[in-house]
């Protein structure tokens, strides 16, 4: 260092020679005078840290200078690629694995006992602690095992069990109790009583039958049969029991009232949520739904003002339990008045409006879910190579996918159909007909009739195809016409003897009131339980009225 009270001529002189040497364009630290270089090999005062404060910040300051100069840190969104770049990525890693290695460690900690437990601790806790008994737990203080407990040789059996067994869907009734543990012979024998009464494939699947087994008779032979219960029908309970070692039946009559279900309600925004808000079952709207869309436009001819009606087949006992069937009448009323009544008629279950005429299909339905790939008119045959008529529309669909017949027919022909390979032909009547081609598989005769929705096929790549499609062809006269201008209209006529049966079953169904079979049903007629026999009738006394 210079002694500034020694060099403060010096400095002055030397600084007029290095502000000239500056004017020439020469650097200042260079400029230096005679004086400065005879101060520089002077001895130099270095002046010393003087507490503990004064050095760390001087070492601080150093690292930080060094550290600087390193560059361990820059920016990694400049000069990407460099040797820079990668000196910072390294820096990065370096710092996530430090982080990661020094992750917590989120196990639970084990809290200190409460209490000391030793064994007889442990013993009193087991005595009064629920486990399951195959486990060897007991349930009570007083129960706890004890040396002085004698095991015995063999559990005794219970003198009767009572359970419940299930038919299961194509199981036989015969089976079904010996799965449940009742004896072969007298499985036969509640299988002979009870086809007396009624035929045990009228028994629904998924009834539930209450059985009691008596005590063994010995060791290892099957328990005897005690008694029976369950319901065989709606209107029917059977009842068997042992009396003085034989089995005998007993038929419960219940009496049932078959009072239809009237729901009645405004349309509303939603005609669906609206009938299911006052109480209809979901599968009797769908079928509503659907008989009043094939006769009339929902969107269109049903305001949310109008009022639906639905009358359903319905079945309650006496003994609580209620029954809901399928959909007898579908309405709709506007201004008080009946717009649209539909009532279902006939051994095939169509519905037919009140001037007795059958439902009214408008349009054809798809005959697969897919959409179509070519349309009607000339086109380049992709396997023959040449331009030709393409007689029909094809329809995109995987294999095995289903076809369904887009209205009522008659077939007229089914199996190979040279080009067309496995293809079925539909007759629907006034010189109108359909055909089906390429299929994989049939799924109708010759001379069967189908109705429309029903599957007649499955889309497969016979006959000349390139992939699996549906080939979907009309006939009018025996002419290929484009099957997409044309659509069908499907009806039915009552008249005569029919058409008055018909109106005379649509007027008394018409009375029924609204949710009055929603009532309970009370069992005030008697019912007779058990049938009086011709030759008993002669033993009784005559009664005069």
């Amino acid at each position: 260092m210079f002694n500034p009270r020694k060099n403060g001529q010096a400095d002055a002189a030397g600084s007029d020679d290095a502000a000239a040497s500056f004017d020439d364009g020469q650097w200042r630290t260079v400029a230096l005078t005679h004086a400065q270089i005879v101060d520089d090999e002077r001895p130099q005062i270095i002046q010393r840290a003087g507490s503990l404060a004064e050095r760390f910040d001087e070492w601080r300051f150093s690292a930080s200078e060094k550290l600087e100069k390193l560059d361990l840190a820059p920016d990694l969104a400049e000069s990407i690629g460099s040797g820079r770049w990668f000196r910072g990525l390294g820096t990065m890693i370096a710092l996530s694995a430090v982080a990661l290695a020094m992750w917590p460690d989120f196990s639970p900690l084990e809290a200190a006992p409460a209490m000391e437990i030793d064994e007889t601790v442990r013993d009193e806790f087991r005595s009064q602690m629920i486990m399951p008994l195959a486990l060897g737990a007991d349930s009570g203080r007083h129960m706890g095992a004890t040396p002085a407990v004698v095991e015995l040789a063999s559990a005794p059996e219970r003198p009767s069990l009572d359970f419940v067994a299930t038919l299961a869907r194509g199981d036989s009734f015969g089976r079904m109790l010996q799965r449940a543990g009742v004896g072969s012979s007298d499985a036969q024998r509640v299988s002979e009583l009870i086809a007396r009464s009624i035929p045990l494939s009228d028994i629904e699947s998924g009834t539930q039958v209450d059985i009691t087994l008596g005590r063994r008779p010995a060791p290892g032979e099957a328990r005897p049969l005690d008694a029976i219960n369950f319901r065989a029908r709606f209107d029917l309970a059977l009842q068997i029991d042992r009396v003085d070692g034989n089995l005998s039946l007993k038929r419960i009559p219940i009496q049932v009232d078959d009072t239809p279900l009237r729901i009645r309600g405004k349309v509303g925004a939603s005609l669906y949520r609206s009938a299911r808000a006052a109480g209809a079952p979901a599968s009797a709207v769908q079928q509503y739904l659907s008989a009043l869309g094939d006769q009339i436009d929902l969107d269109r001819s049903v305001r949310s003002t109008d009022t639906f009606d639905i009358i359903i087949a319905h079945r309650r006992a006496a003994t609580g339990e209620r029954q809901a069937g399928k959909l007898l009448y579908a309405g709709v009323d506007r201004g008080g008045q009946a717009k649209t009544q539909l009532m279902r008629w006939g051994d095939d279950g169509r519905f037919y409006e009140a001037s007795g005429v059958g439902e009214q299909r408008n349009g054809l339905i798809a005959p697969v879910p897919g959409p179509i790939s070519s349309r009607f008119g000339m086109r380049r045959h992709p396997i023959l190579g040449y331009r030709r008529m393409h007689s029909g529309l094809d329809f995109r669909a995987g294999s095995g996918t289903p076809i369904v017949a887009v209205t009522d027919a008659r077939v007229s022909g089914a199996g190979r159909m040279g080009g067309c390979g496995n293809a079925v032909r539909l007759d629907h009547g006034g010189g109108l007909s359909t055909r089906y081609c390429h299929m994989s598989r049939v799924a109708v005769r010759a001379g069967q009739s189908v109705r429309r929705g029903q599957v007649i096929g499955y889309v497969g790549s016979t006959g000349l195809s390139t992939g699996p499609h549906l080939h979907y062809e009309m006939y009018r006269n025996g002419r290929a016409v484009n099957p997409a201008s044309v659509k069908f209209v499907t009806r039915a006529q009552l008249s005569g003897a029919d058409l008055r049966k018909f109106r005379e079953a649509l007027a008394a169904l018409k009375t029924v009131e609204a949710g009055a079979a929603l009532t309970d049903l009370k069992a005030d007629t008697p019912v007779e339980e058990e049938p009086v026999r011709e030759i008993d009738k002669l033993t009784q006394p005559k009664k005069i009225s």
